[in-house]
């Protein structure tokens, strides 16, 4: 069994990822659903000016992770892995209570998978397309992470069919909570 970080109920740390601007949008979301637990609640990592305004302290701007296409990942690749190595060793030095890797998984299964060997809980917010492309992330999802929060409703019995054995949550969207997430869980066959 995997020791857990210790959770502190009145400042919790939470390290975030969020790799462009729509990752910034959910996880600004996600970052005003729990200051109304943990209104202190340090949030630290990569993220965008929307988390910013939620009170983030983004270590590097998303920007630096915002690449498309193979010309643009080549040259700034020797960068986006340094950032992970730096990221990942500040993580370990100082342990949040959990890491949430918000969409952008080539960077983010990575990193949660070994900060998930070092005890910290970790989460993926936007369940990584294996139902479109790349069946093959199902391992490396089970490898890194505790939980993933799933934005389409037939995620979690997709992800479910595959064995994969945490608990997986969808997100319910409801114009009365203007634009806030609600979460509820599914139950697997």
């Amino acid at each position: 069994m995997i020791a857990r970080a210790p959770m502190d109920d009145t400042v919790p740390t939470l390290a975030m990822v969020a790799g462009e601007a729509s990752g910034d949008l959910l996880a600004s979301l996600m970052i005003r659903g729990l200051r109304a637990h943990w209104p202190h609640a340090k949030l630290v990592g990569i993220g965008g000016p929307r988390m910013a305004e939620q009170g983030f302290q983004a270590w590097w701007p998303h920007e630096k992770l915002a690449v498309r296409g193979y010309v643009e990942v080549l040259r700034h690749y020797r960068e986006i892995v340094g950032i992970r190595s730096q990221l990942k060793a500040r993580l370990l030095a100082a342990p949040p209570q959990i890491f949430v890797g918000v969409d952008a998984p080539d960077f983010n299964l990575d990193l949660a998978r070994d900060l998930r060997q070092a005890g910290i809980p970790t989460v993926q917010f936007v369940c990584p397309s294996i139902w479109a492309w790349r069946a093959e992330r199902v391992e490396k999802i089970r490898q890194s992470v505790d939980h993933v929060l799933c934005l389409f409703p037939f995620e979690p019995a997709l992800l479910a069919q595959h064995a994969l054995r945490p608990p997986m949550w969808a997100i319910r969207w409801r114009k009365p909570l203007r634009g806030c997430p609600t979460v509820t869980q599914h139950a697997r066959a």
